[in-house]
């Protein structure tokens, strides 16, 4: 189970660290399949496995709805993945319908079995050899007028049983009882030990401890505090990168440019912004997909997008869509402000974990407004009403 556990931990990490990839939704249909190897551990297999399917087809339909026309490839490999694990929940249903079943046509018991894997005896197997004798004592040094070495303990006698921990408060009601005579235990405190006689230990504000206190064996063993990490001013800044990969762009490390970073993207090549403070981007053309994290004070002009722009932990964030672009995903931002142009008024914007979010409508043609200005919702009022849990965003009047 380890190397199962750890190659479906690979293929999470390998789907998390490629989000915007063209080939996203291939990753998470691979991730969503991986759990099905898990059915071994379910009472009804084949409906576990059924179940699986569906979060794969999620997914998997996406890349057929994409690649339909484009590449027929693509829909193969799908269709492909997809019979695997129909195939696999048609098979379990048929063998193992209620899950794995011991085998029991060699007349081993299956917790017999187990004791055997493990190496231990049989409790209830007979003519045993009995527990082999100790070993000799170890040899000593030849002291004069030292005595001789006790003799060992005979084979076969049990250690005596350990006292069981009371299970009661007798003990501790038994010391309330004493009554005055409770103090008797106490240590009287010396006069170097004093704080208003013993100026020194005012100007260091605690007491020394004794070395062999309870006390001071308890906080030795605590671990020690974490380290702090370094503040920003203080880090080893990597020099500015703007380079395209394969199909993918990386802007990284920029910092108060003092020219707009332009990006002639394509519509196949997706774009990742990290570790950028202080700095205007353009995307001067349509891309597939958008990524930042990690980045201050950051503004970003895009043009059209073929997929989704994601934001990761980033603070004072300005965007502006001139195009068309499906998805907005917004994750741990902290002031966000999103100018909305006429073509991309059908953005679907996703937020959690977010604050002070407004997202700027355009005015209507051929008047006289101002743009307007949206707050997006960060508190929301959740109650129970008819055995249901109700939400509802709170708003504030005045």
């Amino acid at each position: 189970m380890t190397e199962l556990h750890t190659a479906s931990d690979s293929i999470n990490m390998i789907r998390e660290s490629n989000r915007a990839s063209p080939l996203f939704n291939h990753l998470s249909a691979v991730a969503e399949g991986i759990v099905a190897l898990g059915w071994f551990f379910e009472s009804k297999p084949g409906d576990f496995v059924s179940e699986i399917v569906g979060g794969i087809e999620y997914y998997g339909n996406k890349v057929l709805k994409e690649y339909k026309e484009k590449d027929k490839t693509h829909v193969q490999y799908i269709q492909s993945y997809y019979q695997v694990f129909k195939s696999l929940a048609a098979y379990l249903k048929k063998h193992y319908p209620k899950g794995l079943t011991w085998n029991e046509q060699n007349g081993i018991d299956a917790l017999e079995a187990l004791r055997q894997v493990k190496g231990g005896p049989s409790t209830g197997a007979s003519g045993s050899a009995p527990p082999p004798p100790p070993p000799p004592p170890v040899p000593t040094l030849n002291v004069p007028g030292g005595a001789p070495p006790p003799p060992p303990p005979p084979p076969g006698v049990p250690p005596p049983p350990s006292a069981a921990p009371g299970g009661d408060m007798s003990a501790v009601f038994a010391q309330l009882n004493q009554g005055e005579a409770i103090t008797s235990g106490l240590r009287k405190v010396d006069k170097s030990e004093m704080t208003h006689k013993n100026p020194s230990l005012r100007a260091s504000s605690t007491v020394p401890e004794r070395p062999d206190s309870q006390g001071s064996i308890s906080r030795s063993k605590s671990p020690a505090p974490s380290k702090k990490p370094k503040p920003e001013s203080m880090r080893v800044r990597k020099p500015p990168r703007k380079e395209l990969e394969s199909n993918k762009w990386y802007i990284e490390n920029f910092d108060n440019a003092g020219e707009i970073v332009e990006i002639p993207a394509q519509q196949n090549q997706s774009i990742l912004i990290s570790r950028c403070n202080k700095t205007i981007v353009k995307v001067s053309s349509k891309a597939n997909a958008i990524a930042i994290d990690n980045c201050k004070e950051l503004s970003i002009i895009v043009d059209s997008l073929v997929s989704s722009l994601d934001v990761i932990k980033c603070t004072k964030f300005a965007l502006q869509i001139d195009g068309v672009a499906p998805t907005l995903l917004l994750d741990q931002v902290d002031g966000a402000t999103v100018y909305l142009g006429p073509q991309s008024l059908n953005t679907e914007v996703f937020s959690s974990k977010c604050t002070a979010i407004n997202i700027m409508l355009p005015p209507k043609e051929g008047t006289d407004e101002d743009t307007k200005e949206c707050p997006v919702p960060e508190q929301i009022k959740s109650y129970v009403k008819d055995g249901v849990l109700v939400n509802e965003i709170v708003e504030h009047a005045g």
